[in-house]
């Protein structure tokens, strides 16, 4: 018998694809209605997952699948910090 774990797979909200937790960002909406990226993603909070790419986040945008995800409507400005802290992943 095989001990190895299966990893935990999510969907992208950008892009639809099904990826493993590490290679997604998860976003999520505190209890306080704050959107922010959770880094640990253990944070307390309704999450949605994203791949770490502009592209993703831009498909998110349109089709408003964050916003489905987190069941509440998402600000343009948090989209800009987003567009943002993805810089960041990337390099």
């Amino acid at each position: 018998m095989s001990n190895l774990k299966k990893a935990p797979l999510r969907k992208c909200v950008g892009c639809g694809e099904m990826k493993t937790k590490k290679e997604l960002v998860r976003v999520i909406k505190t209890p306080e209605n704050e959107i922010l990226i959770d880094n640990t993603g253990k944070k307390n909070g309704r999450g949605a997952y994203i791949c770490s790419s502009k592209e993703c986040l831009e498909k998110a945008y349109k089709s408003r699948g964050l916003e489905r995800s987190l069941k509440n409507a998402v600000p343009s400005e948090v989209y800009d910090k987003l567009k943002e802290e993805m810089t960041e992943y990337e390099q």
